[in-house]
């Protein structure tokens, strides 16, 4: 799969912020950078959300992170969240203020393993009717 051309006429209306990072994954700086990531397992994100009443794509704010609970996704402020290291698992990171910073997170699940050995960690799934 390849990034989208994001000066076909369809994508005139996306945020400046928005453009810039799709844009920026034709160049062969940060490709360079993706290459040296997927070394451990990691890729490129694009921190946004979307406007609740018209889809627009928009940047995510910094104080906003994405989070993922029982297959569904939200936006919450990261007070939220911050303190709650036992339930909720980073799996997207930005750089703010100089030092790294969560931008998504999955709610998680513990419990012991079948065989005593430890603890399971599982993402977090609806209730089954």
């Amino acid at each position: 799969m390849t990034t989208t051309n994001v000066s076909q006429p369809n994508f005139l209306g996306i945020s400046p912020a928005v453009r810039r990072a799709q844009t920026a994954m034709q160049r062969p700086e940060v490709q360079a950078m993706l290459r040296r990531l997927s070394e451990f397992d990691l890729g490129i994100f694009m921190p946004h959300q979307h406007d609740e009443q018209t889809g627009d794509f928009q940047p995510l704010p910094y104080d906003v992170l994405q989070v993922e609970s029982g297959c569904q996704v939200s936006f919450r402020n990261r007070d939220e969240i911050a303190d709650q290291t036992d339930r909720f698992l980073p799996v997207a990171w930005r750089w703010l203020d100089g030092a790294l910073a969560t931008a998504a997170t999955c709610e998680m699940v513990t419990q012991e393993g079948t065989d005593g050995s430890g603890m399971l960690t599982k993402h977090k799934r609806p209730n089954a009717h």
